[in-house]
Protein backbone atom coordinates (compact mmCIF):
# COMPACT_ATOMS: atom_id res chain seq x y z
CA UNK A 1 0.00 0.00 0.00
CA UNK A 2 1.31 3.34 -1.02
CA UNK A 3 1.81 5.89 1.58
CA UNK A 4 0.35 9.02 2.32
CA UNK A 5 1.72 12.18 1.52
CA UNK A 6 1.36 13.24 5.01
CA UNK A 7 1.09 11.56 7.58
CA UNK A 8 1.87 10.75 11.33
CA UNK A 9 3.56 8.14 12.32
CA UNK A 10 4.44 6.84 15.98
CA UNK A 11 5.26 4.25 18.46
CA UNK A 12 2.26 4.79 20.68
CA UNK A 13 0.06 2.69 22.94
CA UNK A 14 -3.24 3.02 24.10
CA UNK A 15 -2.07 5.91 26.82
CA UNK A 16 1.01 7.87 25.90
CA UNK A 17 2.92 8.02 22.19
CA UNK A 18 6.52 8.02 22.26
CA UNK A 19 8.95 11.58 20.84
CA UNK A 20 12.14 11.76 20.24
CA UNK A 21 14.71 15.07 21.42
CA UNK A 22 18.53 14.61 21.19
CA UNK A 23 20.42 17.69 23.94
CA UNK A 24 23.77 17.65 25.57
CA UNK A 25 24.28 15.37 28.38
CA UNK A 26 23.92 17.94 30.82
CA UNK A 27 20.19 18.15 29.62
CA UNK A 28 20.02 14.79 28.72
CA UNK A 29 21.68 12.48 31.78
CA UNK A 30 19.47 14.72 34.84
CA UNK A 31 16.31 14.19 32.39
CA UNK A 32 16.62 10.44 31.96
CA UNK A 33 17.76 10.64 36.06
CA UNK A 34 14.54 12.28 37.29
CA UNK A 35 12.11 10.94 34.38
CA UNK A 36 11.41 15.09 33.76
CA UNK A 37 13.05 18.00 32.01
CA UNK A 38 15.99 19.49 34.62
CA UNK A 39 15.54 23.07 36.18
CA UNK A 40 18.22 23.95 32.96
CA UNK A 41 15.54 23.27 30.23
CA UNK A 42 13.87 26.24 29.39
CA UNK A 43 10.55 26.35 29.60
CA UNK A 44 10.13 29.68 27.97
CA UNK A 45 11.71 28.48 24.31
CA UNK A 46 10.22 26.93 21.32
CA UNK A 47 11.08 22.99 21.29
CA UNK A 48 10.44 20.39 19.09
CA UNK A 49 9.20 16.74 19.20
CA UNK A 50 9.93 14.11 16.46
CA UNK A 51 7.55 11.11 16.58
CA UNK A 52 10.09 9.59 13.94
CA UNK A 53 13.30 7.53 15.22
CA UNK A 54 14.67 7.90 11.99
CA UNK A 55 13.82 11.99 11.39
CA UNK A 56 15.49 12.35 14.82
CA UNK A 57 18.75 9.91 13.65
CA UNK A 58 18.55 12.58 10.83
CA UNK A 59 18.82 15.01 12.48
CA UNK A 60 21.17 14.50 15.49
CA UNK A 61 23.58 12.32 13.48
CA UNK A 62 22.82 9.37 15.14
CA UNK A 63 23.78 11.48 18.09
CA UNK A 64 26.82 12.64 17.18
CA UNK A 65 26.13 16.15 16.72
CA UNK A 66 27.47 19.01 19.01
CA UNK A 67 25.08 19.40 21.95
CA UNK A 68 22.85 16.50 20.53
CA UNK A 69 24.88 13.58 22.04
CA UNK A 70 22.12 12.06 24.12
CA UNK A 71 19.00 10.96 22.71
CA UNK A 72 15.63 10.47 24.73
CA UNK A 73 12.71 8.98 24.05
CA UNK A 74 10.14 10.63 25.66
CA UNK A 75 7.00 9.05 26.41
CA UNK A 76 3.93 11.51 26.61
CA UNK A 77 0.19 11.50 27.42
CA UNK A 78 -1.57 10.76 24.25
CA UNK A 79 -4.15 13.55 25.27
CA UNK A 80 -1.30 15.90 25.57
CA UNK A 81 0.04 14.66 22.18
CA UNK A 82 -3.76 15.31 20.91
CA UNK A 83 -4.21 18.75 22.45
CA UNK A 84 -0.76 19.67 20.60
CA UNK A 85 -2.03 19.09 17.25
CA UNK A 86 -5.72 20.59 17.87
CA UNK A 87 -3.72 24.03 19.09
CA UNK A 88 -1.02 23.91 16.54
CA UNK A 89 -0.27 25.76 13.25
CA UNK A 90 1.24 25.13 9.77
CA UNK A 91 4.51 26.57 10.58
CA UNK A 92 4.26 28.02 6.82
CA UNK A 93 1.90 29.87 5.12
CA UNK A 94 -0.41 27.55 2.62
CA UNK A 95 -2.61 28.93 0.13
CA UNK A 96 -6.06 27.06 0.78
CA UNK A 97 -5.83 26.06 3.84
CA UNK A 98 -5.42 29.14 5.18
CA UNK A 99 -7.63 32.28 3.71
CA UNK A 100 -4.95 34.30 3.08
CA UNK A 101 -0.80 35.56 4.61
CA UNK A 102 -2.08 37.96 6.73
CA UNK A 103 -4.80 35.55 8.75
CA UNK A 104 -1.80 32.63 8.37
CA UNK A 105 0.54 34.75 10.62
CA UNK A 106 -2.05 35.96 13.48
CA UNK A 107 -2.72 32.62 13.86
CA UNK A 108 1.13 30.84 14.08
CA UNK A 109 1.23 33.99 16.39
CA UNK A 110 -0.94 32.94 18.44
CA UNK A 111 -0.82 29.30 18.58
CA UNK A 112 1.28 27.22 21.09
CA UNK A 113 2.05 24.61 18.64
CA UNK A 114 3.55 24.57 15.23
CA UNK A 115 3.52 21.89 12.73
CA UNK A 116 6.28 21.39 9.61
CA UNK A 117 5.86 18.09 7.60
CA UNK A 118 9.47 16.69 6.67
CA UNK A 119 10.94 14.07 4.19
CA UNK A 120 11.04 11.03 6.48
CA UNK A 121 14.54 8.89 6.46
CA UNK A 122 15.50 6.03 5.21
CA UNK A 123 18.18 4.04 7.15
CA UNK A 124 20.81 5.93 5.53
CA UNK A 125 19.36 9.00 6.27
CA UNK A 126 18.08 10.18 2.55
CA UNK A 127 14.89 11.50 2.23
CA UNK A 128 11.63 9.58 1.50
CA UNK A 129 8.79 10.79 -0.82
CA UNK A 130 6.42 10.84 1.78
CA UNK A 131 6.53 13.08 4.89
CA UNK A 132 6.57 13.23 8.74
CA UNK A 133 5.40 15.22 11.85
CA UNK A 134 7.63 17.63 13.35
CA UNK A 135 6.20 19.37 16.60
CA UNK A 136 7.03 22.56 17.60
CA UNK A 137 6.19 23.63 21.46
CA UNK A 138 6.27 26.93 22.37
CA UNK A 139 4.35 28.81 25.74
CA UNK A 140 2.28 26.76 27.16
CA UNK A 141 2.74 24.09 25.47
CA UNK A 142 6.06 23.37 26.40
CA UNK A 143 5.06 23.91 30.07
CA UNK A 144 2.63 21.05 29.68
CA UNK A 145 4.91 18.89 27.96
CA UNK A 146 7.91 19.09 30.00
CA UNK A 147 5.41 19.66 33.56
CA UNK A 148 1.96 17.65 32.52
CA UNK A 149 2.03 15.04 29.62
CA UNK A 150 5.88 13.68 30.23
CA UNK A 151 5.73 10.11 31.31
CA UNK A 152 8.70 8.52 31.39
CA UNK A 153 12.36 9.83 29.65
CA UNK A 154 14.43 6.73 28.48
CA UNK A 155 18.09 7.41 26.48
CA UNK A 156 18.10 5.51 23.48
CA UNK A 157 21.37 6.94 22.33
CA UNK A 158 23.33 2.84 23.03
CA UNK A 159 20.33 2.02 20.48
CA UNK A 160 21.22 5.06 17.96
CA UNK A 161 24.53 3.30 18.25
CA UNK A 162 23.59 0.10 17.50
CA UNK A 163 21.42 0.74 14.79
CA UNK A 164 24.20 2.93 13.26
CA UNK A 165 26.61 0.37 13.63
CA UNK A 166 24.30 -2.58 11.87
CA UNK A 167 23.80 0.49 8.86
CA UNK A 168 27.56 1.39 8.78
CA UNK A 169 28.16 -2.58 8.43
CA UNK A 170 25.77 -2.85 5.32
CA UNK A 171 23.48 -5.30 7.81
CA UNK A 172 20.28 -3.79 7.32
CA UNK A 173 18.04 -6.53 8.01
CA UNK A 174 19.12 -6.42 12.10
CA UNK A 175 19.47 -2.57 11.56
CA UNK A 176 15.42 -2.81 10.74
CA UNK A 177 14.61 -5.53 13.61
CA UNK A 178 15.68 -2.95 15.75
CA UNK A 179 13.96 0.40 15.14
CA UNK A 180 11.31 1.23 17.18
CA UNK A 181 7.78 0.05 15.71
CA UNK A 182 6.02 3.12 13.97
CA UNK A 183 2.67 2.58 13.28
CA UNK A 184 -0.38 5.43 11.70
CA UNK A 185 -1.36 7.56 14.77
CA UNK A 186 -5.15 7.24 14.64
CA UNK A 187 -6.06 10.92 14.29
CA UNK A 188 -9.07 11.96 12.82
CA UNK A 189 -10.11 15.14 10.82
CA UNK A 190 -10.59 16.87 13.60
CA UNK A 191 -7.16 16.58 14.85
CA UNK A 192 -5.19 17.22 11.74
CA UNK A 193 -7.40 18.52 9.16
CA UNK A 194 -5.68 22.23 9.67
CA UNK A 195 -2.48 20.89 9.35
CA UNK A 196 -2.75 19.41 5.94
CA UNK A 197 -0.01 21.30 3.35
Amino acid sequence: MEEPQRRIRAHCTASTVTVYQAYSPEIGTPAVHQGRFPAGWKRDRMTWIKPSFLWMMYRCGWGTKAGQETVLAVEIARDGFEWALRHACLSSYVRGVHPDRATWQRRLKRAPTRVQWDPERDLHLRPLPYRSLQLGLSGEAARRYADEWTVSISDVTPLAHEIHAHVGSGDLAAATRLLPQERPYPAGDELTAHLRS
